[in-house]
């Protein structure tokens, strides 16, 4: 039945074209010539966007460097068609050789008008996602911008954000500060620092800033540029850690491009990049299988409907066509049905933003991991621990229950449990607990120095320095340690500490940090861990005790100091 439709398909003048070509060899020498020439544009912009590649332009001004990349082949390509269109319409070659010549210079003319279209649209579609691309950029430019100034400058700015604004302190005492104490700050240079950095129990800075340039944006995005061109000087000058000369335009890329070098930035807390400190082809193998955004499509759009339009123009009927191909398609499309699932739920968890690479998510079979790459087909999940690497079809995410550590909530509990000696005083206990977990939030760090723990006021703040972020963006109360009494044990009084974390894998650091903390205070302190065994005691006990009890002075005070019972007290006083 298809095969019978598509044999009454009408092609239109398609049919006529080969006739024509057949009945006139100055045709034939002009559609030659046409294509020789179309080939050598081809060759000559293959060497053409190489040797952009390698230049300099490309990494300082990409998307511009894409521009050239895509629009010189058509712009030559269009200036050979329309040369060789203009001199049929006026030197009248055919006219002799065709019969009815004037026809046949016209059905070539329409030849050679469908390339063009077809060039125009192939360039339209490759040009208006780099437009878009642009645009996107440009936002997130801006997004880093916000980002510098909620920072109040980056490590590698020279302390420009300074000379861009100027903070003017406040007019009264801030609350949470005796006036004092706000007076004694406000009349030297540190004690102005220090009030720049602080903020109150709410997490709120004090003062105001004034601008000191016109236009701070663009003096950042000056600044960053600034530092874009001694990165790639370094690169190319072999300044870097390895001393090697890196090569623009290498396959794979050794230098990154402005925007790429953008990105880096930002996925490393916008620290300085060293050259050479990624293996070659690093950004491109993070971006291998992330979903296509729509831009990424519509080139493909937009070339099929400028084909379908040089179709419709020659006279084919797109109605029988659609309907003679549309058995054919229902065909492929049942036996491609598990294909096609997962490639809308591909488009689905990009749509939605189910997950993203690096997201840390439990699969229903219980297997915990990390999203390693998501493909139309399957996703790949990577163990946390490097252990192993589940395989699953993509469509599972969609269509079945899984859990992700990472979405929009990144606030994980670490939590330590520990069973003491019932011979320790449990408030006395719980006030220790409670010192650990608040060490635990002030000394546990990344490797660059970012606090683990979230919480309501960096530490760096009380030392004149800028949060790393561990109390930005905090959507819940999250305040001091929780120190819980959960349990009468057979041979110990149970307790939990839980600390809260920025995200999944740093609760593994912590409770490692928080056990060495627990070890050194509990010896300090004396209190007991009890052996897993049961203990006959003969008149030892009060010994025990007696030892238990010469530390009792010190432990009160610190339940003095970090007791939850005095803290209560305190707030319910207010």
């Amino acid at each position: 039945m298809v095969e019978e439709e598509v044999s009454q398909i009408s092609v239109g003048e398609f049919e006529t074209i080969p006739q024509l070509l057949a009945s006139s060899e100055s045709l034939q020498l002009a559609f030659i010539i046409l294509i020789i020439g179309l080939v050598v544009i081809g060759i000559i912009y293959r060497k053409f966007s190489h040797w952009v590649l390698s230049q300099k332009l490309n990494y300082t001004r990409p998307h511009f460097s894409r521009f050239i990349r895509k629009a010189i082949l058509p712009f030559f390509a269009i200036a050979l068609v329309s040369t060789i269109n203009v001199s049929i319409q006026t030197a009248e070659l055919f006219e002799n050789e065709i019969e009815d010549g004037a026809g046949g210079a016209e059905k070539f003319a329409k030849i050679l008008n469908s390339i063009n279209m077809l060039v125009i649209g192939w360039t339209i579609s490759h040009l208006i996602p780099i437009a878009l691309t642009k645009r996107d950029k440009l936002i997130l430019e801006r997004e880093d911008y916000e980002k510098w100034d909620d920072l109040r400058g980056f490590s590698d700015d020279d302390d420009l954000f300074h000379k861009c604004f100027k903070w003017v302190p406040p007019q009264t005492t801030p609350y949470d500060m005796k006036d004092d104490e706000f007076q004694k700050h406000i009349q030297t240079k540190d004690g102005l620092k220090f009030l720049e950095n602080y903020h109150t129990s709410k997490g709120l800075p004090v003062g105001s800033y004034e601008k000191l340039v016109d236009k701070p944006y663009e003096e950042w995005r000056k600044s960053e540029r600034t530092k874009y061109e001694k990165y790639y000087t370094n690169c190319i000058t072999g300044k870097n850690q390895t001393g090697q000369k890196l090569k623009p335009g290498a396959i794979p890329d050794e230098i990154y491009p402005i925007d790429v070098w953008r990105e880096q930035k930002r996925q490393n807390n916008y620290e300085p990049l060293i050259p050479s400190s990624r293996p070659p082809g690093y950004a491109r193998k993070q971006k291998e299988g992330v979903p296509k955004s729509a831009k990424q499509v519509l080139p493909i759009g937009i070339f099929v409907a400028t084909v379908l339009g040089v179709v419709s123009w020659w006279g084919v009927d797109l109605v029988v066509l659609a309907t003679a191909t549309g058995g054919l398609a229902f065909g492929i499309g049942l036996a491609l049905k598990e294909t096609m699932e997962n490639y809308f739920a591909y488009i689905m968890i990009k749509k939605d933003k189910v997950i993203k690479e690096g997201d840390r998510i439990t699969l229903p079979s219980g297997y915990n991991g990390l999203v390693y790459k998501i493909t139309p087909r399957v996703t790949y999940i990577r163990h946390g621990l490097n252990e192993s690497l589940a395989v699953i079809p993509t469509k599972q995410i969609v269509s079945e229950q899984i859990i992700n550590f990472t979405k929009e909530f990144k606030l994980v509990p670490a939590v330590i449990e520990v069973g003491v000696s019932y011979l320790n005083d449990p408030v006395q206990v719980e006030a220790i607990l409670m010192k650990i977990g608040k060490r635990a939030m002030k000394e546990v760090k990344d490797g660059q120095g970012n606090h683990l723990a979230r919480q309501k006021r960096c530490p760096y703040l009380d030392e004149h320095k800028q949060s790393c972020g561990c109390d930005k963006a905090i959507h819940v109360d999250v305040g001091d340690p929780v120190v819980r009494f959960n349990n009468f044990n057979d041979s110990a009084l149970d307790f939990a500490l839980r600390v809260f974390v920025r995200d999944y894998g740093s609760q593994f650091k912590m409770k490692s940090e928080m056990r060495i903390i627990m070890y050194e205070e509990f010896k300090k302190y004396d209190i007991r861990i009890p052996w897993p065994i049961r203990t006959i005691y003969q008149g030892d006990e009060k010994r025990e005790a007696d030892e238990i009890g010469k530390f009792d002075k010190i432990r009160d005070q610190v339940v003095k100091e970090y007791s939850s019972k005095q803290t209560e007290g305190s707030a319910e006083d207010e």
